[in-house]
């Protein structure tokens, strides 16, 4: 029973830590810090609770890497 209550309040501490780290990261993307990396980083808190952040975190995954492909082409793709 104690061994399930503990587990119930690391789970409800990550949740609200991972929502705190997302209101955060938002008003920095106003503000000056780094805001998309606090983003990110919540998500990645959050993926481990929600399925939902899991899959944003990985659709933006994706664009960083297809960003970061058309920005530094790979070396066997250069002219």
């Amino acid at each position: 029973m104690l061994i399930r209550t503990l587990q119930q309040a690391k789970r409800y501490l990550k949740i609200v830590f991972g929502f705190t780290l997302l209101v955060i990261g938002v008003v920095m993307v106003f503000t000056p810090g780094p805001g998309w990396l606090t983003i990110l980083g919540a998500l990645g808190v959050l993926a481990a609770e929600f399925v939902w952040a899991r899959r944003l975190l990985d659709r933006l995954k994706r664009q960083g890497t297809r960003i970061r492909d058309t920005v530094f082409p790979p070396a066997n793709r250069a002219a």
